[in-house]
């Protein structure tokens, strides 16, 4: 598989066509609409200007947008859907996503829940409002006096309030020696504050208030309601009782919203849709009566272009790009039913540049063998394999999680065959379990080798994985210097190093030795140091041998070593799953055993799903990708139905 060939096209057509050509080609979903270039000197006869008026512009399809978005995060706060773990997404047909008809509709729709989800949001705070002032009276309630009393002529009334640890005796002696007229009654009190009334003569009212500051008193001034407080609790009560029942009436009314849901839905995907519409719409040049568009378009699609061009009166012109374009040229990568499951990887990453190499075939073998090697249980691929065919067959998933569901199948199959290596059946659950059974049992799974017994071997095994892979990178890179006509480089780097390590490989073995000399080690010496030469100058060229030596050696050394991490992941889960099965056997119960080993088991497939990706995904980007990865490259986004709720029918 490979990097797809793309073609450029140029195409101008008439005006009054430009909406119907759009919408085929939005059909077709295999075209990438681009900036259309206009050189400086270029005699102005098309313009950015949108002629047609009856496009509706991008902006108001994003304000629509936004708010179809409120009105479903609104419906789905106060009614979530509900959906099945593995239910997959409805379907509709294209033409759903391509109509106004409902769109005003859905929009009124919107326009009521937003305004009801207001309206509830206004009486919630009025509620908790209301409540506050609510637990503010409560202290008050015995109090058989109007809260708004200030007192007579010569009298002040205040409501106040004193902390609970306040001495009463040295309160009220203060209070008579500052304000001998002066009363101080109490109401009620909880674990904190003492509520009193504080009446005293006019004349004294600011000595009793400046005694009482010396004890923390605080005047309750946000209490000046007309009646006793147990009249205005009574009120309060019915008023929230009141906003209660409107908040209620006003949910009632979501609730009958939520019959719109799939359309509201449906229009946000048909808005998401026409906006990318619109981005490419704009990306076109306008006169009165034609329009001109550039964009690109994979090869081997090209046939079916040409049939959907031949509708319409417009002329077309494709054409290759020209080398120093490529960093423009989208990337579009051709894979298959294996190696497809690793663009997500390659995504994640980085896409390769148009002139570049698709790692999905090299990378996906490597990918596959090393996670199936670290997991290691024929349990794990079993449920592996199963997730991934529920998502493709049961979820219908599409896309990204397609690609998802597709990787764990394949690295289910990686790990059901390495955990029959392995002898791994959710670890050594059958023979635990057997044991529990029959005491006398000795069963032990077949295996060709063993994590616990084997760990060496396996060590081995994984270097040797590692120098493969290494090594299948360096082809790659000799390959993509000889198409560059890069001999010099090939030469003193993939040539000089696998001469220097074979050699060294050759010479540990007594192999190739010219009396004690390793010949091929020595070459490879020789290429090293006459690349120093070549590649540098003046006192660089024996300076820079040092550097090349360490740097080689140690970075190849580290790379190779890295690759360890597959035994020890190998090991670990091995060891885990071991030791949950151990604390089940501990009951003597097979229940209890099987119920204790299952929810360790899935834990350690839990973290082991997460573990060994990103350890695999390691290995890819940062040992082998550097070998001969060029990325920076642009993705292909043609203009395509947009869906976030719905599945498009599948087109013929």
């Amino acid at each position: 598989m490979s990097i797809q060939k793309m073609k450029r096209i140029r195409l101008i057509g008439l005006r009054s066509e430009k909406e119907a050509l759009l919408d085929e080609l939005l059909r077709f979903g295999k075209v990438e609409v681009s900036d259309y270039p206009q050189a400086e000197g270029d005699v102005v006869v098309f313009s950015t200007n949108n002629y047609d008026k009856t496009a509706i512009p991008a902006d108001m399809l994003a304000v629509n947008q936004q708010k179809l978005t409120a009105a479903l995060d609104i419906l789905q706060r106060y009614f979530p859907e509900k959906k099945k773990l593995l239910d997959p997404k409805p379907e509709a047909p294209l033409e759903t996503f391509l109509s106004n008809a409902r769109l005003n509709s859905c929009l009124h729709s919107a326009t009521r829940v937003i305004r009801l989800d207001g309206e509830i949001k206004n009486w919630t705070a009025k509620i908790q409002e209301l409540k506050e002032t609510q637990t503010a009276l409560q202290p008050w309630m015995d109090l058989d006096m109007p809260l708004d009393a200030e007192g007579t002529e010569h009298v002040c009334t205040t409501l106040c309030s004193l902390p609970a640890d306040a001495p009463e005796a040295d309160v009220l002696s203060a209070l008579e020696y500052a304000a001998p007229e002066s009363e101080l009654i109490p109401v009620s009190s909880d674990k904190f504050l003492r509520y009193c009334v504080l009446i005293c003569h006019k004349d004294e009212f600011a000595a009793a208030e400046d005694a009482l500051r010396n004890f923390s008193y605080s005047p309750m001034e946000g209490l000046k309601m007309s009646g006793t407080a147990k009249l205005n609790a009574d009120h309060i009560a019915h008023e929230i009782e009141f906003n209660e029942v409107k908040i209620e009436r006003a949910k009632a009314k979501l609730m009958g919203e939520t019959a719109y849901r799939a359309y509201l839905q449906q229009a946000w995907d048909g808005l998401a849709t026409k906006l990318c519409q619109a981005e490419s719409r704009s990306k076109m040049l306008n006169s009165e009566s034609s329009f001109a568009m550039e964009g690109w378009i994979a090869e081997e699609d090209l046939p079916e272009l040409e049939r959907i061009l031949g509708q319409f009166i417009v002329h077309a012109e494709f054409e290759d790009p020209e080398p120093e374009e490529y960093p423009d040229v989208p990337v579009k990568l051709k894979n298959n039913i294996l190696t497809r499951c690793m663009n997500m990887i390659t995504n994640m990453y980085a896409l390769p540049t148009y002139d570049g190499v698709d790692p999905n075939p090299l990378m996906a073998p490597f990918f596959i063998i090393f996670y199936g090697m670290m997991m290691a249980d024929m349990g794990y691929g079993i449920l592996m394999f199963v997730g991934g065919m529920l998502m493709i067959r049961k979820m219908k998933a599409r896309g990204g999680m397609r690609d998802f569901g597709e990787l764990l199948i394949w690295c289910g199959i990686s790990t059901f065959l390495w955990g029959a290596a392995t002898g791994g059946f959710f670890g050594d659950f059958i023979p635990q379990a057997l044991k529990i059974i029959n005491p006398a049992s000795t069963f032990t799974m077949p295996a060709l080798f063993t994590p616990l017994e084997d760990t060496i071997a396996i060590l081995f095994g994984s270097l040797a994985l590692g120098v493969l892979q290494i090594f299948t990178g360096m082809v790659v890179s000799v390959k993509e210097k000889f198409k560059d006509k890069d001999f010099k480089g090939a030469l003193f780097e993939e040539f000089t190093w696998w001469a220097i390590l074979l050699g060294a490989v050759l010479a540990i073995l007594g192999i190739g030795n010219a009396g004690r000399i390793p010949v091929l080690l020595c070459v490879g010496g020789l290429l090293l140091v006459a690349g120093c030469f070549v590649n540098n100058k003046g006192f660089a060229k024996v300076t820079s041998i040092v550097g090349a030596v360490y740097n080689g050696v140690t970075g190849y050394f580290s790379d190779i070593l890295s690759y360890a991490r597959l035994m020890a992941l190998m090991l670990a889960g091995s060891v885990i799953s071991q030791v949950f099965n151990t604390l089940g056997s501990v009951t003597g119960n097979i229940l209890l055993f099987v119920i204790v080993s299952m929810i360790g088991n899935l834990l350690n497939l839990a973290l082991n799903l997460l573990g060994c990706y990103v350890h695999d995904l390691r290995l890819q980007c940062l040992e082998f990708f550097k070998r001969f990865y060029k990325e920076g490259g642009k993705p292909f986004r043609p203009l395509d139905v947009q869906t976030k709720y719905y599945n498009v029918t599948e087109r013929e």
